[in-house]
């Protein structure tokens, strides 16, 4: 059955496309070693992926050095592999200990170095992403990640400069992870049944329209056939004697 969506929903649906055109357009404008996703909960685990792409026209990029934040140390730290690609982890004390599980961890990991196979790399026009699970997530509200992105002709980018909130985007951006209070979802997901049930109760109220509508077309035509046959039926009578 072929539902008609409400204006509102499709006024909804424009504003994403024109949302998605801008954003697309202004994606080239900011191609930066970036984290993904650029958000999580304080406390829980996630995978995240570095993504690296290739500025140079000329060079490939074939070494990647990720530094963890120093205020920030995270428990637990573990690298997928990346065909092509080998990676070292290096650590660091920490004090007071990290607690992961009930243990007290006194290290915990504060650089990530993956590095191309000869001939290797990130090629010119292309990107290559490093993925990372980590957790717990710190209590904080934001981890910077510096990076470093060397390329074969020795050239280094430095991603290393840390936002300011409410300024311009720096010229060489660090990827930040914001980290978000593991309460805060608890509001979003309690009003979803609410406005599910404002959708059905929409749905409801246009399925009868509809219904009404359709008896209301089927009794017209029904009447417009009784009314032929009984013309038809007065055409075929003979006309009574005098």
């Amino acid at each position: 059955m072929i539902r008609l969506r409400r204006p509102a929903t499709v006024a909804a649906l424009t504003l994403a496309a024109v949302a998605t055109a801008v954003l697309g357009l202004a994606g080239p404008a900011s191609a930066h070693v970036t984290v993904n996703p650029t958000e999580a909960k304080q406390g829980g685990y996630g995978r995240f992926a570095f993504r690296v792409p290739n500025e140079s026209d000329t060079a490939s990029t074939t070494k990647v050095e990720v530094n963890l934040p120093e205020n920030a140390p995270v428990g637990s730290v573990s690298t997928m592999p990346v065909p092509g690609w080998t990676v070292t982890v290096e650590k660091r004390k920490v004090d007071p200990p990290i607690e992961v599980h009930g243990s007290q961890l006194t290290e915990a990991v504060s650089k990530l170095t993956w590095t191309a196979a000869p001939n290797g790399g990130v090629k010119p026009g292309e990107f290559q992403e490093f993925p990372v699970s980590m957790g717990p997530l710190p209590q904080t509200d934001r981890m910077v990640f510096k990076v470093l992105q060397t390329y074969s002709d020795g050239n280094i980018s430095r991603w290393i400069e840390e936002p300011t909130p409410g300024g311009e985007e720096p010229e060489n951006p660090a990827p930040v992870l914001t980290l978000t209070a593991a309460s805060a979802s608890a509001s979003p997901v309690a009003s979803a049944p609410a406005a599910a049930a404002d959708d059905d109760d929409d749905d409801a109220d246009t399925g009868a329209a509809t219904a009404f509508g359709v008896a209301g077309l089927v009794a017209g035509l029904a009447g417009l056939v009784l009314g032929g046959l009984a013309f038809l039926r007065t055409r075929r009578e003979p006309a009574a004697k005098s």
